[in-house]
């Protein structure tokens, strides 16, 4: 069985790899969409593994990457990643759950980037003039997570962004949406999810106001008139993600799994992630991937990285840790730290 769960997960990624290959000289819609930091990816264990973790199954934190991964998980989670992103950005992630019974799981999420002070510049000050400016973005989400048989679970979530830009911002409502089969216990899991799926969003704010004299060539009348700037609606970033999970058990104490999604947005070319981690003694985890293969212009690649996981008294925890590498834009760091309890 495992053999034969082996074969057909490398024949869908040898499949998903050949469509990324082919769709690669297509035009991309990329800068076209709003709430990019929706997409940054929130976990330290996946993360290390390519952030191929559509069909994880188990984490609270893997609820990001397919809201049916909730699902499994019993009693109360906790969950925080921070994450020293390029240029200075700081990106912090924060999501508890609750059982509700035989009902399923309940779960909420909030994200937080914020790009520090920036100075201001223009065209006839580009030294600067002297003020200073901040990116915000924001996201509240509520999901809902059900075992819907013994092999089969899915999940919703509903979310609230904004994006703060100086004095105007822009917000809206998406949706993320998943499934998780599983052949067995401990075979293949097949996992998908719709992720950001929503309504556009306009910017608007005092940034977007000026005063203007409607004659100039007249005097005497009011050149101080009101007016506004209207911005196109931006579309969010839509990401549609499948893929294969495969767990093995070498020994008592030592498993490994190996797992691949494809990814299809809605502003950029397909691409592929494949991971792998290997845990020791049920304690110590070491991670390794690569992700977005076949993307186009793509500025990221490797990942690593390493885990521990205990128990202290009733309180299960977890601590993750993942290097990423992004190309000419440095390498970011990722640390993440889980609480179960009953």
């Amino acid at each position: 069985m495992a053999s034969h769960a082996l074969k057909i997960l490398i024949a869908t990624a040898a499949a998903a790899a050949l469509a990324c290959a082919s769709g690669a000289s297509a035009q991309t819609n990329t800068g076209t969409t709003i709430g990019q930091f929706l997409l940054i990816e929130p976990n330290a264990r996946i993360a290390g593994m390519g952030n191929a973790g559509v069909s994880m199954y188990e984490g609270l934190g893997a609820a990001y990457y397919n809201p049916a991964l909730a699902a499994r998980e019993t009693g109360y989670q906790l969950s925080f990643t921070h994450s020293a992103w390029f240029a200075g950005i700081t990106y912090d992630y924060a999501a508890a759950s609750m059982a509700i019974g035989s009902l399923g799981q309940l779960y909420g999420t909030l994200t937080a980037l914020n790009s520090g002070d920036i100075a201001v510049r223009t065209v006839n000050q580009p030294l600067g003039t002297g003020e200073l400016y901040n990116v915000s973005d924001i996201a509240l989400g509520l999901g809902y997570a059900k075992q819907i048989s013994y092999r089969f679970a899915a999940g919703a979530q509903v979310n609230y962004m904004q994006e703060n830009i100086w004095h105007s911002s822009v917000s809206t409502i998406t949706f993320n949406i998943g499934t998780l089969y599983r052949l067995s216990d401990h075979g293949l899991r097949i996992g998908s999810s719709l992720s950001n799926f929503g309504t556009h969003g306009a910017f608007n704010g005092a940034d977007l106001r000026f005063t203007y004299d409607n004659t100039p060539s007249v005097y005497g009348d009011n050149s101080q008139l009101p007016g506004s700037r209207f911005t196109d609606p931006f579309p969010v970033p839509v990401l549609f993600r499948v893929g294969l999970g495969m767990p093995y058990e070498l020994s008592h104490d030592t498993k490994l799994l190996v797992a691949a999604d494809l990814f299809h947005p809605n502003d950029n070319t397909e691409s592929m992630s494949v991971g792998a981690e290997a845990t020791l003694k049920n304690c110590l985890a070491l991670r390794a991937g690569w992700q977005n293969l076949f993307l186009q212009d793509s500025e990221v690649g490797l990942t690593l990285g390493a885990g521990l996981t205990g128990k202290l008294d009733v309180y299960h925890y977890h601590c993750d840790y993942a290097w990423a590498d992004e190309g000419r834009l440095g390498h970011v760091h990722r640390l993440s730290l889980g609480l179960t309890f009953q």
